[in-house]
């Protein structure tokens, strides 16, 4: 598997984690669940901030930053899959976007 694959997969699996833990304390405070939601939802949180850490980047502002691209395009999937409510054309438009300038700051060529 090519790094450039690695990265971007890692940056999705964060992201999925970070979702899931999230709509975890979502699912308890808004939705009415059981506080039980809220203990897969803290190893979610923590598994984010593991696999976030495992980014390319050499810097952590750079890796959040490229993980904010990421984290729009992968919060839109989950909006459609697990939400049931499909994006709009404007919300592709500006996930597109967002996957540009992640791309840029990822992978552009930097002097030493």
């Amino acid at each position: 598997m090519s790094l450039r694959m690695q990265a971007i997969l890692i940056y999705f699996a964060a992201a999925l984690a970070e979702i899931a833990g999230c709509f975890a304390f979502w699912a308890w405070f808004r939705l009415g669940k059981t506080a039980f939601w809220l203990v897969p939802g803290m190893v979610s949180l923590a598994a984010f901030a593991w696999l976030l850490a495992l980014s390319p980047a050499d810097q952590a502002g750079r890796a959040y930053a490229v993980y904010g691209g990421i984290y729009i395009v992968a919060s839109l999937l989950w909006l459609w899959a697990v939400e049931g409510h499909r994006p709009d054309q404007w919300d592709a438009i500006g996930a597109g976007i967002c996957l540009v300038g992640a791309a840029i700051i990822l992978w552009a060529p930097r002097g030493a």
